[in-house]
């Protein structure tokens, strides 16, 4: 292949970033089964970066944000965002927190925890309440919930739907946490 083809072919692939949620064996054990699907979902006119964050078995907000940024310094325009469980809050808090110089053409989260009332508490992340009012309102965001979903109660999605109306939202009929390893409904988003 000539480089000019090479060229021609990195401008014509879609990035997609994918972040991981935490946990131990979260990215080589459970997150990179739906990367897998994405990837077979998505097909060969895509590129799907699927980082390791920093100890995911124990979630360092700040250090995933800046592994966040990194990646999305690598990254151009229009590139698609997904995230899962932990890391899609994280991604979401790192969305409406930075200046970002790219514009993701859309965010994609599956079964996201709320964070703040009626939600999880956390200490490191603001309540989502008050992020929701510092997310743009121009880049598409799409939630996707399994409404057999034990770890995050799928009445997390509904908190979501609420504080974010122009979001998109999917509650899947008998799917799990990790959507039974099928993320077609997020590559046909």
């Amino acid at each position: 292949m000539t480089r000019r083809a090479r060229a021609e072919r990195r401008v014509m692939t879609k990035h997609v970033l994918f972040v991981q949620g935490g946990g131990k064996g979260a990215h080589d054990v459970w997150d990179s089964v739906l990367v897998a699907s994405l990837e077979r979902a998505l097909g060969s006119g895509y590129t799907v970066r699927y980082p390791r964050m920093p100890r995911e078995d124990r979630p360092d907000v700040v250090a995933w944000k800046r592994a966040i940024a990194r990646e999305l310094g690598e990254l151009g325009d229009g590139a698609a965002l997904v995230g899962h469980s932990v890391g899609a809050a994280i991604l979401l808090a790192y969305l409406a927190e930075a200046e970002l110089e790219r514009r993701p053409s859309g965010v994609f989260l599956i079964a996201p925890p709320f964070i703040g009332e009626s939600g999880w508490p956390s200490d490191e992340l603001r309540p989502t309440k008050e992020l929701a009012a510092d997310l743009s309102r121009d880049t598409p965001i799409h939630f996707y919930h399994g409404r057999d979903d034990e770890t995050v109660p799928p009445s997390h999605v509904d908190l979501f739907a609420k504080v974010l109306p122009w979001a998109t939202i999917r509650r899947l009929d008998g799917r799990d946490h990790q959507l039974h390893g099928d993320l077609s409904e997020v590559a046909a988003d």
